[in-house]
């Protein structure tokens, strides 16, 4: 162990854990501990919102994927800016009527009650599905820096991030976002830098590497009605169609995010931040393949043996390989990615258990009893999330094991929000046989077929919008005929 990176990486911990404490002072009233009290500006949202999509599975999953493959993955970055451009035309008018605190409050004003808990419930278990396997993740890191069994680098991480969480709410989520995710791009840009030093030839060498290995191809514009085809993850249209409605899910229907959006001062800010994080996010992922790219060429030209599970590629690299200061700066930075996520999770999880469970079935208290509530649901789903992270242990692909838990669940979502927003016929019930038939369709893809994820979200918005039209339609008919 080095120490002075140590020494670095303890002074991030204790820094940002100070840092987001201190805007507990704030927090009066549940719309500042769950928005922020509508005054963040908007470029500290859309970093927010980079700091949420991108998590601990990017920093340390990206390189892996470009180091086995190529550029392919930009392609469901594409499909990200369309996604955008979807939600800030339809989805945003809809939650700016009225003072909504969660995106499931929406489905309520639209079909009513039941469906608005249907929906909460199917977040609060895909997040903490996806957020285990992210806490998981995290622990991949602990483990190499300090030597430390996993289950002991999970309990480190989720409790110091629960601590900050818990006293400073979503304003200290959203200025801790801020932060990290400078910290973080900082870090990659650095690593970056070293390792173009340790590589005989530089930039050109590995450009030329590269070109022979056919790292640098992003767009496979290939087309086949087959099953092989549908099972690549990453081909053009794949990566377009799945990048769209996964993101337009996890960005216009997942409380994660939206909680964000409802944060901004008005409708146009929060516009203004989610077009706005598109270009940091594409900068950001390119960052990370390229990283992928030079270990693939240092490897290649070294002839070390190369770490598996493919995701301790990045950070055993950066450990054991740059300069010391550098590594505990690196590696603090990876940390940063995780502890954004993990808060922010942590209080979309907080908020919808209160305001979509708690609140509506006893709506007379006042704030305070309301606030401290929130608090000990942040404390609960730090245990969850904990639990999860410890189960979830010997997944054989951080990142994609984390977007194919979501995508099963988001596609019933995505397809009950755009039938409630575009369709003004379809009842409550029916909307409710559509969420259960995507989701079962889903499930049967992920563990029946070969179907690539990205595929996941497309399919289960489709049954769900066709189904709940179909059972509308059949008891629509009967209503007439009794009539």
């Amino acid at each position: 162990m080095r120490t002075i990176d140590l020494v670095v990486i303890a002074a991030y911990l204790v820094g940002i854990t100070w840092f987001g404490a201190r805007f507990r002072e704030s927090q009066k009233s549940l719309k500042d501990y769950f928005l922020g009290g509508r005054k963040t500006p908007w470029w500290a949202i859309a970093f927010s919102i980079v700091s949420a999509e991108t998590s601990t599975l990017t920093v340390i999953g990206t390189p892996a994927l470009s180091f086995n493959g190529n550029f392919g993955f930009l392609q469901v970055v594409l499909g990200y800016l369309f996604a955008r451009l979807v939600i800030s035309f339809l989805f945003l008018p809809q939650y700016f009527r009225g003072e909504l605190f969660t995106a499931y409050e929406l489905m309520q004003r639209r079909f009513g009650p039941r469906l608005r808990k249907l929906t909460a419930g199917t977040f609060l278990l895909l997040r903490a599905l996806a957020e285990g396997v992210r806490v998981f993740a995290i622990s991949i890191v602990i483990a190499i820096i300090l030597g430390t069994g996993e289950i002991a680098s999970i309990v480190l991480i989720v409790c110091l991030t629960l601590f900050y969480t818990f006293e400073g709410g979503m304003t200290a989520v959203i200025w801790t976002d801020v932060v990290q995710m400078i910290l973080y791009v900082g870090g990659a840009i650095v690593s970056l830098v070293v390792m173009l030093g340790l590589i005989p030839g530089g930039w050109p060498h590995v450009v030329d590497v590269a070109s022979q290995a056919d790292k640098w191809r992003i767009f496979d514009f290939g087309f086949e009605w087959s099953a092989r085809f549908f099972a690549q993850p990453y081909n053009f249209w794949a990566g377009l169609l799945g990048g769209c409605f996964l993101t337009t899910a996890s960005h216009g229907t997942e409380q994660l995010m939206v909680q964000r959006l409802l944060s901004a001062r008005s409708q146009r800010e929060s516009r203004l931040a989610l077009l706005s994080s598109w270009a940091v996010i594409a900068f950001q992922f390119t960052l990370f393949l390229v990283i992928g790219v030079i270990l693939f060429v240092y490897y290649r030209d070294t002839g070390l043996a190369v770490p598996h599970p493919n995701d301790r590629i990045y950070p055993q690299f950066v450990w054991k390989e740059l300069p010391v200061g550098v590594a505990g700066l690196v590696i603090a930075a990876i940390l940063a990615a995780a502890m954004s996520n993990l808060s922010a999770a942590l209080n979309s999880l907080a908020s919808t258990t209160i305001m979509d469970f708690y609140k509506p079935l006893r709506p007379h208290h006042d704030e305070s009893y309301y606030l401290r509530l929130a608090r000990l649901a942040t404390l609960a789903w730090g245990v969850v999330l904990l639990a999860i992270g410890v189960l979830a242990r010997g997944v054989p692909s951080v990142l994609e094991a984390g977007l194919g838990i979501a995508s099963i669940l988001y596609g019933c979502l995505l397809g009950v929000f755009l039938l409630g927003v575009l369709n003004r016929k379809a009842s409550e019930n029916a909307a409710m046989a559509g969420m259960v038939a995507g989701l079962v369709v889903n499930l049967y893809v992920r563990f029946g077929t070969t179907i690539a994820w990205t595929w996941y979200v497309l399919i289960g918005t489709t049954v769900t919008i066709a189904t709940a039209l179909a059972v509308s339609a059949v008891i629509d008919g009967r209503e007439t005929a009794r009539g």
